[in-house]
């Protein structure tokens, strides 16, 4: 795991018990922490919640260290949330936390961290560092929780934001972290994970789209087998993603699932489960956490998404910020707008890079 050692962090505390044991580990190597809760939303929203502000300084008041809330909700609108819109219209299926990762957690807080005098920002991820003792060069590492390991949400990290991020929880298990949570009398020590998005704490993507961007509550289009028959209709194609099966709204004698979107023409096009088998796969920004892309096509293990299986691959750097991944074997259900995240073969540990899906095929 990486090093804590001394010198001054600032530490995301969400008020959840991951951000809050990290924040006491540090105190106990002997770094001089600092909690900042970021507020990301104007309104009572799960993830900046007057009470979860309320647990973390709680918490920071407990181990004894100084504690601030940032207004961040303007720029998590304008960088997150409103991204997040505009790609469920554009037929894709957007994770935000991992843009809410990079720019947040480890930019704009990194830059308010600098502020306090800090160089380091910690957060609560199930994740794991090691840095070269000669050049500082990071590596990233999936957390020893694999039940919990959240790397794949990080993988667009850069050299520079790796070398200055810490994640104390990364070598423990989520057990491990709420017993120590209940040793230290840490009230957040019992407390529910989070499951949705934090901006859509019910789960109704479309709803957050349309309050956004209203006009796509008056879309409608068809939806389609895969010889063009029409099926049914729908109310525009931000309702549904790649292999959804549940809430067609149309009838059939088979199971039927999304096997493509077409926002141009709102047309969600349907079919069996075997549609849903992929050879290939295009992606497009991305990131070497090296720094430097391999000169070479690299044999890696893909997780498409979060919860999938890594499946053996070929991965070959294209022009500019792009690369084809070619699978041992299909893979189902790849989603233009996910990641596809990009791991140790032999290991499945260490994230060697990832890139965000354009397209795949048979």
């Amino acid at each position: 795991m990486s090093k804590e050692g001394g010198g001054r962090v600032v530490v995301a505390m969400s008020g959840g018990v991951d951000s809050s044991v990290a924040a006491a580990m540090l105190v106990e190597s002997g770094a001089d922490a600092i909690g900042v809760t970021m507020k990301l939303s104007e309104s009572e929203s799960r993830c900046c919640s007057l009470e979860d502000a309320d647990d973390a300084r709680r918490v920071a008041e407990r181990i004894g260290i100084k504690f601030y809330v940032a207004n961040y909700a303007d720029a998590f609108t304008k960088e997150v949330v409103e991204p997040f819109a505009d790609a469920y219209l554009a037929a894709r299926t957007p994770i935000p936390c991992v843009a809410c990762n990079q720019s947040f957690k480890f930019d704009h807080l990194l830059d308010r961290a600098r502020v306090f005098g800090a160089e380091r920002v910690a957060t609560g991820h199930y994740a794991r560092l090691e840095h070269d003792p000669e050049t500082g060069a990071a590596r990233l590492f999936r957390g020893r929780d694999r039940q919990k390991d959240q790397s794949y949400f990080l993988f667009s990290l850069t050299q520079a934001q790796l070398r200055a991020a810490s994640f104390p929880v990364g070598d423990l298990t989520k057990e491990q972290v709420r017993e120590r949570a209940r040793d230290l009398g840490l009230g957040t020590a019992e407390k529910p994970e989070s499951q949705e998005i934090c901006f859509v704490p019910d789960g109704d993507y479309a709803k957050v789209v349309e309050r956004l961007r209203p006009e796509a509550g008056r879309l409608r289009g068809d939806i389609v087998d895969e010889s063009g028959r029409v099926l049914g209709e729908h109310r525009g194609v931000h309702h549904f993603t790649v292999g959804q099966r549940h809430g067609l709204g149309i009838s059939s004698d088979r199971r039927l699932y999304v096997l493509r979107l077409d926002p141009r023409e709102q047309k969600v096009v349907v079919g069996g489960v075997e549609g849903l088998d992929c050879g290939r796969a295009q992606v497009d920004r991305v990131n070497w956490i090296a720094g430097t892309t391999p000169p070479e096509p690299v044999h890696v293990r893909v997780q498409v998404r979060h919860r999938h299986s890594p499946a053996l691959a070929r991965v070959t750097p294209g022009p500019g910020e792009t690369a084809e991944i070619a699978f041992e074997e299909p893979v189902r259900a790849v989603a233009p707008g996910q990641a596809a995240v990009f791991y140790d073969a032999e290991s499945d540990a260490e994230v060697i890079g990832g890139g965000w899906l354009t397209w795949g095929n048979a």
